[in-house]
């Protein structure tokens, strides 16, 4: 099968919202009046963001999903993507899955693929989104000020927890795995959130490489510091619960350390005033997404950790690095 058969047989489809799609050498997509394009690029490498034995259908899931959350992070509505594909071969029982779990969740947001590239090579998938938001309305990483609050959607850590268990650091009883590996497999991209929250969130990021690295993002565009409660953020690990449940408790130090600094979470991050409360708890309905208060923005520079009565912890916590 040749490139063009490929692209024909499992990614060409009729364009809806693009003027051109799939098949010509550009695609054309013209944004409604009034709205701003809000573009983001991700690429998955194989053996450095997945294990090369997964699901080639919850990879084309992720592959998707981590590119829409930069577009919830930042309030916008996804509209369309691109697809840039290297395969050591061409593999039609592989390709057939991979495509039809990348397509189902780009069906669910409406998010149309409108082309791309493939060749030969290691397996490299590389997406480029684009979605629109309002102009003057898209959350950024320089909005937060002294006074906010800070937040974080979901659960943090679980993805974590399943990559431990599955490079065989970990054992973890079926039920708690099976939950924590669709954390890391088949995140869901937080796209409800982040169009409910403009208008109240100050500041906002996805949290892809750690929490506190992440976060850390923001303070610096910001220019702020925070104060983060350890006893507020440790819990949001959903595993944690059952495990102890079971007999099996993890330890508190690892625990906070995988919430912390896990990666592969693709949660939101955001600031909002003390008086915006209700109204993000509003957001967190209304979008079926539950939201975590977990700390504060101070005009000290740097990120404070802190224990249950308000002393610093030392223990310092490094999130992903691709070049580390």
């Amino acid at each position: 099968m040749g490139e063009f058969e490929l692209i024909d047989r499992f990614f060409k489809r009729p364009a809806r919202r693009a003027d051109l799609g799939v098949g010509d050498d550009c695609a054309l997509l013209q944004p409604a009046p009034g709205m701003q394009l809000a573009l983001s690029s991700d690429m998955l490498v194989e053996g450095r963001h997945f294990l090369p034995e997964v699901d080639p259908a919850k990879l084309g899931h992720k592959a998707l999903a981590v590119n829409l959350s930069d577009l919830a992070a930042c309030g916008a509505q996804p509209l369309a993507f691109l697809l840039a594909l290297a395969l050591p071969r061409v593999d039609e029982a592989w390709l057939a899955p991979f495509a039809r779990g990348l397509l189902a969740l780009a069906d669910a947001h409406g998010c149309e693929l409108i082309g791309g590239d493939t060749t030969q090579g290691p397996l490299n998938l590389s997406i480029t989104v684009l979605g629109e938001v309002p102009r003057g309305q898209a959350l950024l990483r320089s909005g937060a000020r002294v006074g906010d609050e800070v937040y974080v959607s979901g659960s943090l850590g679980d993805a974590r927890l399943a990559l431990e268990a599955l490079q065989g650091r970990l054992a973890l009883p079926d039920p708690v795995f099976e939950a924590a590996r669709a954390r890391l497999e088949q995140p869901t991209p937080r796209l409800a959130l982040g169009l409910a929250l403009r208008g109240l969130a100050t500041a906002a990021a996805d949290v892809s490489d750690g929490l506190l690295g992440d976060l850390g993002h923001i303070l610096k565009a910001s220019g702020v510091g925070a104060r983060i409660e350890a006893e507020a953020a440790a819990p949001l690990l959903a595993a944690a619960a059952p495990l102890a449940q079971a007999g099996r408790p993890l330890d508190p130090e690892q625990q906070l350390a995988w919430v912390l600094a896990g990666g592969d979470d693709y949660e939101l991050v955001f600031t909002a005033p003390p008086a915006g409360r209700q109204a993000v708890q509003a957001a967190a309905q209304a979008s079926r997404t539950p939201v975590t208060r977990i700390g504060r923005i101070e005009a000290e520079p740097g990120l404070r950790l802190v224990d249950a009565q308000g002393q610093p912890i030392s223990q310092r916590y490094a999130s992903f690095d691709h070049f580390a």
